[in-house]
């Protein structure tokens, strides 16, 4: 099968819901059932399945988790989202994005079974994974919910293990207004007398009381499993109800060393046997696309990261301050997001932005409203035709010392990465 074939379908999906997020299990809880009626290769042994949510470093989580995994050679499936370059990197198997080929054929079953029913572009991805992982008899399935948790396609899978990796104010006018009520929405994915890895140390009364209700066994950062900086390293502490392995020698700031103490806290409570060496080496090793990823082009500094909302912001800003030197940024939102919180956030390290507008997304914020809130913080920034203009511009402006921050989403890290990736103009 060609990437056209291919480039067909998700154009086809893209245009034939009428709703680009429709929140909501029934339908597609109904075409999984029937998905399995038709015997699609079903594995003798289900396999182990962690699910994650939260506002911000699912991807990271995930990440980590399959890096674990491959370097224990355990058979793994990783479903994420939404992609960079290409559609195929929503789905992994052994570590590798599936072919078209595969994706294709997961569509063709998934349209054969579904009738009338009428899926989202989302829902069809969360299928074809779930459908490709049978396919593929993989032994670990890593889920990360798209948005929310409680309503979002993910959800009709039974997680052995769930993870919240954090809850900040986003996407309110799908999952609430307050922090509880969007903890509420995301510990929708938890499952009554199963694991429950809380990525934050503060739990707050209100949130005490949501985990009690999921009657789920919950997992606290600093309590359960925690993380302790030693120097220039840190040692990360995980344990069960067999006892405790410490990780020592992990490299990064306190908060990554965080995110990494809870992705082996998941796999400890799934029963996954560790070996210290492995988990040392897979986690020292991890990169990842957009997320605090440190390159150059034509020999300027660049940083990528898919921070959207305030809170990635901060530990953005945070993460820069110990880096020195001074930075541009290369920006551009949605409409939802909040962007006068971003720009604060960032106030103490951005000295200019150039922005512009995501051309590829309806729902993209005006390049000129970008501009008129960073002029209200009293900041110097300008605004460009395309996000690839912005960036370029960006390039030729900095100076010895000066860095380009390129954030705000994915959108916009993934034009970046196609100028740098063949240096053409990208609309």
């Amino acid at each position: 099968m060609s990437k056209t074939l291919l480039a067909e379908w998700l154009d086809r999906l893209e245009r034939q819901h009428p709703f680009e997020i429709d929140l909501g299990l029934e339908r597609v809880a109904k075409v999984w059932g029937r998905l399995q009626l038709e015997g699609y290769r079903q594995p003798l042994r289900p396999p182990v399945t962690i699910s994650v949510a939260g506002t911000n470093g699912k991807g990271s989580c995930v990440a980590a988790m399959e890096a674990v995994l491959l370097a224990h050679g355990v058979s793994v499936g990783a479903f994420t989202s939404p992609h960079f370059l290409r559609y195929n990197e929503r789905i992994r198997v052994a570590g590798h994005p599936v072919d078209d080929a595969l994706i294709i054929k997961a569509f063709e079953c998934i349209d054969q079974v579904r009738g009338s029913i009428s899926l989202s572009y989302f829902e069809y991805g969360t299928l074809a994974a779930l459908w490709i992982f049978a396919d593929q008899s993989v032994k670990v399935r890593l889920l990360e919910v798209g948005l929310g948790g409680r309503l979002d396609a993910v959800n009709i899978i039974d997680a052995d293990v769930s993870v919240i990796t954090s809850i900040a104010l986003d996407h309110q006018q799908w999952l609430g207004e307050t922090v509880a009520e969007i903890a509420k929405e995301k510990l929708g994915i938890a499952r009554a007398h199963r694991p429950l890895v809380w990525g934050e140390r503060a739990v707050s009364l209100d949130f005490q009381k949501l985990i009690g209700g999921t009657m789920a066994e919950p997992q606290v950062l600093g309590r359960d499993y925690d993380a302790q900086l030693t120097g220039e390293s840190a040692t990360i502490s995980v344990g069960t109800v067999l006892g405790r392995t410490e990780v020592p020698d992990i490299t990064g700031d306190l908060t990554l060393v965080e995110s990494r103490a809870m992705a082996l806290q998941a796999l400890a409570v799934a029963d996954i046997p560790l070996d210290v060496g492995r988990c040392q080496r897979a986690i020292n090793t991890l990169s990842m696309l957009g997320r605090f990823q440190r390159t150059t082009f034509r020999g300027i500094p660049v940083i990528l990261d898919v921070a959207h909302n305030p809170a990635a912001a901060k530990l953005l800003s945070d993460r820069l301050s110990g880096l020195g030197g001074s930075f541009l940024a290369v920006a551009s939102v949605l409409q939802d997001k909040d962007w006068a919180g971003i720009v604060a956030s960032l106030a103490t390290q951005i000295t200019r932005w150039h922005l512009a507008k995501i051309a590829s997304e309806a729902r993209a914020a005006d390049a000129h409203s970008l501009l008129q809130v960073v002029y209200n913080e009293g900041l110097a920034g300008i605004s460009y035709e395309h996000i690839s203009d912005a960036f370029l511009s960006a390039i030729d402006q900095a100076v010895e010392g000066e860095s380009v921050v390129v954030l705000g989403s994915f959108h916009t890290v993934a034009d970046v990465l196609k100028v740098m990736d063949s240096g053409e103009h990208v609309g």
